[in-house]
This record gives C-alpha cells, sequence and structure tokens, in this order.
C-alpha cells in the first residue's frame, strides 16, 4: 500500500491551490503518463531524498523498477491557473492480477507475507507514493485516497498493504522512537503480523508514559498518521532498504476497519 517517504513536509512554500488551479484526478492511459509519474519519482526520491537508484534511473531521470509494468499509475495533475496540467503527486496500485504476473508484491521483498496469504486474492499493494514539493498541504493525498477508494470498490478489493518509509538519515534513533510509539496503539492482531527480512537494530525505551498516552508517537510524519487515523495497522516493526536508506513499517487497512468519519471520503459512503 504505502511504499513512500512519509518524513516529507505536507507544505512547503506556496500551495499551487492558491494561484487559481483545481486538482484532476486520472489513471495512466499512455507511456508518456507513466513516464510521468517515473520522472516525478525520481524528482522526490533521488532528487530530494537522496535515494540511490541506480545507472539507468541517472541516466533516465527515471525511477522505475521490474514491477512498474504491472501496475495502475493514480496521477493528480493541476487543472486551470499557471500550473495547468502539472503533474503533483502519484501513487502506485499493484492489484492482484498484476501481483500474480509479476510474480509478488514489492513488498515480499522486504517482509514474510505468510500470514496474509489468505488476503491476496482482493488485496492490492500501494506504494511509490509522491506528491511535488510545492503541493504538500493535504489536497492531492486526499484526492489520491478518494480515486483509491473508488478502485477498490469497483474492482471488488478489501485489503491495502505496502510499507511506510521513515528516513534513515539521522541513523535509526528516529524511526525507533516511531516504531516504539506507535506499537502500543496500533500495532495488528498476532495472527497478520509479518517479520521483516532485513530487521533494524531498534534500541530504545519502548515509549514514555507521555508517549503512550498520545494519539502518535513525537515526530510521527504525517502521511503515517493519515493513514492510522483512517484504521490501518502495523503489521510489525520495520524492515530495512539499504537503496532508500529508509525503515519501512509494514502497514494493512482493510475497508471493513475504515474509521467512519472517512467512509464517506474514502467510498462515498456515510
Amino acid at each position: 500500500m504505502l511504499t513512500e517517504y512519509s518524513n516529507v513536509p505536507t507544505a512547503r512554500g506556496a500551495s499551487g491551490l492558491g494561484q487559481g488551479a483545481a486538482l484532476a484526478v486520472s489513471w495512466a492511459a499512455t507511456e508518456e503518463d507513466v513516464r510521468a509519474a517515473l520522472r516525478l519519482r525520481f524528482q522526490v526520491f533521488a532528487g530530494e531524498m537522496g535515494a540511490r537508484l541506480g545507472p539507468d534511473a541517472l541516466q533516465s531521470g527515471l525511477d522505475r523498477d521490474r514491477f512498474d509494468p504491472y501496475c495502475d499509475h493514480l496521477l493528480v495533475r493541476a487543472v486551470g491557473g499557471p500550473h495547468d496540467g502539472m503533474l503533483l503527486g502519484t501513487y502506485r496500485v499493484l492489484p492482484p492480477s498484476g501481483a500474480r504476473l509479476a510474480g509478488g508484491f514489492y513488498s515480499d521483498r522486504e517482509f514474510d507475507l505468510g500470514p496474509l496469504h489468505a488476503l491476496r486474492p482482493r488485496a492490492l499493494e500501494l506504494g511509490r507514493s509522491c506528491v511535488h514539493p510545492d503541493w504538500r498541504s493535504g489536497g492531492v493525498i486526499l484526492a489520491l485516497w478518494s480515486a483509491l477508494g473508488q478502485y477498490m470498490v469497483r474492482r471488488r478489493l478489501d485489503t491495502m498493504i505496502g510499507c511506510a518509509s521513515i528516513s534513515l538519515q539521522d541513523g535509526a534513533a528516529h524511526a525507533a522512537a516511531i516504531w516504539h510509539g506507535l506499537r502500543q496503539k496500533y500495532l495488528a492482531d498476532a495472527a497478520w503480523q509479518v517479520r521483516p527480512r532485513r530487521p533494524l537494530a531498534l534500541c530504545g525505551a519502548p515509549g514514555s508514559m507521555a508517549v503512550a498516552h498520545a494519539r502518535f508517537a513525537p515526530a510521527t510524519p504525517p502521511l503515517i498518521k493519515g493513514y492510522l487515523r483512517c484504521g490501518a495497522r502495523l503489521l510489525g516493526p520495520p524492515s530495512h532498504d539499504p537503496a532508500f536508506n529508509t525503515a519501512d513499517l509494514p502497514i494493512m487497512l482493510r475497508l471493513d476497519q475504515l474509521e467512519p468519519r472517512y467512509r464517506k471520503h474514502f467510498l462515498g459512503q456515510h
């Protein structure tokens, strides 16, 4: 579901929404649409976050891997104003049929997903989420989530899985604090918990009393907060992604556990 640089700020600078632009959500229909998504991903992941994407990516300016051809790519563009047509945000969605053709989910490389076997026929993987740095005020993500909910309803899917990434630029201290803080309230039932293939050494106390009484651990990235508010749950401790230099938290959201106040926006239902 959630392979993303969720430590990126949700807002920085003036939002294009204040300059006469609206948002248009669509699914990539052409090769150029897909390339635009891959280009934005490269700009955010490599240019902004310092991910090591390899010589092909550096030469082409595109972030892509072997899963992209099996994914549907969700796009949000500006409509009107000086940024008309500009790509503002993207997700890639790997449906069950695509996962079968690809030989599994991207997350299978980072976690033993055996406990989720029964869910796979109706589960999609959400990944490579990114939003242009000037458009992180929340509107773009809400537009992406609304389109994603409609996608799931049309295809009769009921589960989203993926990873939420936390930068390791300061070592693992930040990731450890978030994991120890969030696990107290947001860890999934034992039956759904998965094991990381590259565990991180997460030292530190499992949270203070102040954290225990707060809804979120201090410095929890905004997008992780958004997922958890919707009803998502952590599936276990993070795995280390050395190429992106991140700690990747496994997350799952089941539609029957979607918080009621988000159901109308996400699914068009009361």
